[in-house]
């Protein structure tokens, strides 16, 4: 898998995080393909129900941010990274639990192949630009789409 992150900007990320008290890593996802966004809506039994999100998830303790982006996509959707083109940017939001979460999202590419969800996680995958009707009609956080907004104006 080729990475165009270094070192110093996970470290810095990290730092930063530390600085601000958050408790909780998250990493995400934003894959395009034909121009659409994949993206993944939370089962109705699982925190935040129905939100429509980005593949990724929690960054497991001594677990690199790359490493886990990698691991999170394979389980989530099945595809496999070949690159890491950017960071994008993060936000935060409180968890399940109620720890300060920040969640940093990159800019991916993987191999073709079909994508398979994992249903205890997720009930649904959609692929769409923010463009089309359905993409209006989804629950997806206002974050979300800010993200999504900034991989299409750079990368269009």
């Amino acid at each position: 898998m080729k990475s165009n992150i270094v070192k110093k900007t996970i470290q810095r990320l990290l730092k930063q995080a530390k600085k601000d008290r958050v408790r909780k890593i998250v990493v995400r996802a934003v894959i395009k393909r034909n121009n659409k966004f994949l993206l993944l809506e939370r089962a109705l039994s699982d925190f935040l129900g129905g939100l429509v999100i980005l593949p990724g998830g929690t960054v497991d303790t001594d677990e690199d941010l790359l490493q886990a982006l990698v691991r999170e996509v394979k389980e989530e959707t099945n595809l496999v990274i070949t690159e890491i083109i950017s960071y994008i940017g993060s936000f935060d939001y409180a968890s399940s639990s109620g720890k300060k979460t920040r969640q940093f999202n990159f800019f991916i590419e993987t191999e073709p192949g079909n994508i398979r969800i994992n249903q205890s996680e997720h009930s649904n995958y959609y692929l769409l630009n923010p463009s089309d009707e359905e993409f209006s009609k989804l629950n997806i956080s206002d974050s979300t789409k800010t993200i999504l907004s900034t991989v299409q104006k750079k990368y269009s």
